[in-house]
């Protein structure tokens, strides 16, 4: 086993900068990096819910200015369910300028020859850190840690070669890992291509196809319940998605809630989804749609719009792959109102101008996408069984035994 050590040894740890919101534009190539940037089990996601600050506070704000390679960790996450408290990643600019907000730290190695910074990714995304974290962690309903309570961690921390060779083991492995990411990605674009060859760009429809209101196209467009039915909360009831579980053309159980059977049936029961409904988050990550599953019939949902589309007109798969589309999503945030927080409602969707090809041409869309989507499940089974790999390898080096 090797000795723990606590990383002020080898680390100091730089606070960012409390950003307001009337800072923030609609868009620049500035971007402030928050905790949501930062993902379970460490990777750096930059494209997720983007906040813009002017470019000229790259200047103003140089001292908070990042850098590709940049250690930064996450210390602030929701009290209900923390997943990145104390969760550190590596940035990527991408060509843009990232400024650390607050409630995100940049993680300064004091020596090069002592610390490791692959290693300290590493080893501080290790589970054991997460508990430590969570009793030091204070507020209501996000709990944030400080700067003495992330130094005073204790980790392994062996000589520099020794840090060297594990971080290449687990790069090793990551690679395999972010491989199988890469092939799900390119899945994703495979079908965004054969949707823009097949249909063209939705906005300036240049195929000329026939248009028609949202309201026309669909049986059903309402709204999930809107207030906060935590009374009805129970451990085992009907599930009720949020617009946290709602992704682009798939829906994520993680956070999920459960309902009163009860309050689901009387209540709830304009909430209730049927197989083929298309939910559409209306504020935060505004417009994202995802398609009601056979598993998931009869879930409900809180706070989502529902369409349920004319299968006569409009084929489901057409419609949330139109509605996530980039230049889909140009016309839901048209539609949107409000400031920096869009919010998309029943009023802008029922009015929203949609292309209506052929439904024969819709549903061959929709075969070629059920057909990619059976090897993108394939492809996640493979990157649970890489992702496995990965944490065996990261508990062995936590306890000495990987080298």
């Amino acid at each position: 086993m090797i000795e723990l050590k606590e990383l002020r040894i080898v680390c100091d740890l730089k606070n960012g900068f409390a950003f307001k919101s009337e800072d923030y534009v609609e868009y620049s190539k500035t971007v402030s990096l928050r905790m949501s940037n930062i993902r379970p089990g460490g990777s750096f996601d930059s494209e997720y819910n983007q906040r813009f600050l002017p470019d000229n506070f790259k200047e103003k704000y140089s001292q908070y200015l990042l850098s590709d390679g940049d250690l930064v960790i996450a210390m602030t996450d929701l009290a209900t369910d923390p997943k990145i408290l104390g969760v550190p990643t590596i940035v990527e600019t991408n060509g843009k300028n990232w400024l650390l907000n607050q409630r995100v730290g940049k993680l300064v190695i004091r020596d090069n020859l002592k610390a490791d910074k692959t290693y300290l990714r590493y080893i501080l995304n290790h589970p054991i850190h997460k508990n430590y974290y969570r009793m030091f962690a204070g507020g209501g309903l996000q709990i944030n840690i400080g700067k003495n309570e992330i130094l005073s961690l204790k980790i392994p921390l062996p000589p520099i070669e020794i840090q060297k060779k594990i971080a290449n083991i687990l790069d090793n492995a990551a690679s395999l890992r972010n491989k199988t990411e890469q092939l799900i990605k390119e899945y994703d674009l495979l079908e965004q291509s054969i949707f823009l060859t097949m249909f063209g760009d939705p906005v300036r429809n240049e195929k000329g196809w026939n248009t028609e209101i949202g309201e026309n196209l669909c049986k059903k467009i309402s709204v999930g319940i809107v207030i906060k039915p935590a009374s009805y909360y129970v451990d085992n009831g009907i599930l009720a998605l949020r617009s946290l579980n709602i992704k682009k053309n798939h829906i994520d159980l993680t956070n999920i809630v459960q309902l009163s059977k009860e309050a689901h049936l009387s209540v709830l029961k304009k909430s209730i989804l049927k197989t083929g409904d298309i939910v559409v988050v209306r504020t935060g990550n505004t417009g994202t749609a995802a398609i009601i599953p056979e598993s998931l019939n009869g879930v409900n949902c809180i706070d989502l719009i529902i369409i349920r589309p004319d299968i006569n007109i409009m084929n489901s798969k057409f419609f949330i792959y139109f509605l996530n589309s980039e230049r889909g999503k140009l016309l839901i945030l048209g539609k949107s109102v409000g400031g920096i927080q869009k919010h998309f409602n029943v009023g802008s969707m029922k009015k929203l101008v949609l292309p209506v090809p052929p439904l024969t041409l819709q549903n061959e869309f929709a075969e070629k996408i059920t057909l990619i989507e059976k090897q993108k499940v394939l492809a996640k089974k493979e990157l649970k069984e890489s992702e496995d790999l990965l944490n065996c390898l990261l508990q062995k080096a936590f306890r000495g035994e990987l080298v």
